[in-house]
Order: C-alpha cells, then structure tokens, then sequence
C-alpha cells in the first residue's frame, strides 16, 4: 500500500488496498504527445509531482511507443517506490523497427511499432517490456487498454473484447497471484465497452477518460454506480476533454484529440459564461466536477513543467462555490444522472 503525502488530499481506490493521491500524473505528455518535450523538463516534472505529494502515476506502452515508460522509469529511480502508486496497460506491445513513425496523436517517441495483442501471451509480454522499460519488478495497477470502436471499429472492437476476456484477463489474474501485478483493470475512453466489461468479468480498477466530464456524462447513468457497487475503484482521465475544459472555447481548441467542432465550442462557452459569473475558472470546475462522483478516487492530469504540476495543485485547493453546480445544471449543462459536487476535494 503507498503511504500517503501530508498536504494532498488522497482517497481508497475502491477494495484495491491502494490508497492514491486525489490527483494523479497522466503520463501521455512524456511520450511526446502533440508536441516533442525536452528530456530533462519531463523528469523535472515527474520530480515535481512527486514532491508536491502525487502518488499516482499513469502510463501506457502506447505513449510514444514506449517512450513514456522510459521517460518515468528513469524518474522513478529518484523515487522512494513505497510511495508511487505505478499504473500501466495492456494490449500492444512494440517491436523495434527501423523507420516506424509516431502513434497518432504523437510528435515523436522510440523507433518502435506497436502490436495489438489482448492474447494471454502478448499480454505476459506487454507487462515484462513495460517492467523493463519502467526499470521495477512490479506493477501496482495493470489496466486493459483501449477496446473501442474508435481504436479497432465496429467489429474489430468486438473480436478485441473477446480477446480480452479469454486472454488478457486470466493473463492478468495469473500475474496478481504471484504479485507481479496488484491490481487489475480497464483503461478505456468507452464507457459501453467499460461497462460490459464490468458486468463480464472481475475488475478492480476502472480508468475512464473523457466520458465523466463537465462538458459530458455518459457514465453517470449506469456505469460509474455499476462501478460502485462492484467496488471498483474509479480513476478519471481526460476530464480536460483534450484540452478545450482547460482552455476555454478559443481558437485552437482540441476536443476528443482533434480540432473541436463548433456545437461543442458553443456547449464550452456556455459554461464558461457560467463558471465566470461564480468567480471560478473553467478549469478547477472541470477538475472539482470529476473529483466531486462519490466513486471517483481520483483523476490524472497531464503536466509538461513543473509549473504546470503546480497550476494542478492550486486548482485542487481552490474549492468553487456550491451554487455553481445548481446553476449549471438549471441551464441544462450537467445531467440530471451527475452528481453534483460537495466543498472540498
């Protein structure tokens, strides 16, 4: 179990044993997400969320082809390991290739293609490249990653999930019962895939990006209580939506990766307008709205300087009013199936 930090907030992640820090480190950017990053800006600022008191770091072999991993391996071994909860996924592994090109979304990583295997065996190779790459013997949380429509279509999705749950699942399992892994579970941007997922099969973590949200909720309905009263422990990811929660509607704006359509930069502007007249930035009610779920342990944010690690920070501290959230959703901005926040983080 990780110890927690004085001064940050952190909360049980379901019937894990885990305790992790409301705000966890999503380590997309590391991988060189959109842009190329200097190494030693990426490790300054894994140091820096680890010393402001994040517990929770999230990774994936899909993120610059297994550059991330590299990236917080070398920064984890600055780290006391009893204190990082480390999170990593299932689904490709990467063969080296000379020439191979960036994973959408992408501007650089490792010179290595990935394979899409959920197969009982490509999943024991995933976890031992990731454990390599990482530089640990461990991981703390091993999530299924990315069975979507949007990642295989429509029937690609379909033959994923059954490969998942006859092959990375009891792959899995396997692993936790010799402590290889602790906890096991999904890491998904679907929240209908996350559900039969759920329903389907024994999960102890949930990483949901981009479907609970103050611009969206679709997992209020059934998945996030379906979550609950299984005892899965909910981490939220994406809560920014790609970006335009973070930035308001301005030019530019990303919304699920890609440049965001106009119906949704109109649907932002309205909450902005609403967050303005209550004094609190778009930005800590987004982060405040994810946290506030009773299921939600805990949401990762990306960060690219340790500046931005303390923007986070700051964010988390500063508790908006509660009569935003009425008036949101009196304007119809929040669902009626969301649970609206209480004081404090």
């Amino acid at each position: 179990m990780s110890a927690p930090v004085p001064g940050l907030p952190s909360a049980p992640l379901g019937r894990t044993g885990l305790t992790v820090s409301r705000i966890g480190f999503g380590c997309a950017p590391l991988g060189d997400f959109f842009d190329r990053l200097d190494e030693r800006q990426c490790l300054d600022t894994v140091a820096a969320a680890h010393a402001a008191g994040v517990t929770l770091f999230d990774v994936a072999p899909h993120y610059g082809n297994g550059l991330a991993e590299h990236r917080l391996g070398t920064a984890l071994r600055g780290m006391d390991r009893g204190r990082v909860v480390l999170s990593s996924k299932v689904g490709r592994y990467m063969v080296p290739e000379r020439g191979a090109g960036p994973a959408r979304g992408f501007a650089g990583g490792l010179p290595h293609r990935a394979v899409f295997d959920y197969s009982h065996d490509g999943t024991l190779r995933a976890v031992e490249q990731s454990l390599l790459r990482l530089g640990t013997d461990r991981l703390d949380i091993a999530l299924i990653h990315d069975v979507d429509d949007w990642t295989h279509g429509a029937e690609g999705a379909e033959a994923r999930f059954a490969e998942a749950m006859a092959g990375a699942l009891p792959a899995l399992e396997r692993l936790k019962a010799e402590g290889v892994v602790g906890a096991i579970g999904l890491g998904l941007d679907d929240h209908v895939f996350a559900e039969r997922f759920l329903r389907a099969g024994d999960f102890d973590v949930l990483l949901l990006a981009g479907r609970y949200s103050l611009l969206e909720q679709p997992a209020a309905a059934t998945l996030l209580p379906l979550a609950a009263a299984q005892g899965v422990g909910v981490i939220l990811g994406g809560v920014f939506n790609s970006g335009i929660l973070a930035t308001g509607a301005v030019a530019g704006a990303r919304y699920n990766y890609d440049p965001a359509p106009e119906e949704i930069m109109a649907q932002v502007a309205r909450i902005e307008a609403v967050c303005e007249a209550h004094g609190t930035p778009l930005a800590v009610a987004a982060l405040h709205f994810a946290l506030g779920h009773p299921a939600v342990a805990s949401v990762v944010l990306g960060a690219v300087h340790p500046q931005e690690v303390s923007r986070n920070i700051a964010a988390l501290e500063a508790v908006p009013p509660p009569a935003l959230w009425s008036d949101l959703r009196d304007a119809g901005l929040i669902a009626e199936t969301a649970v609206l926040p209480c004081a404090g983080p």
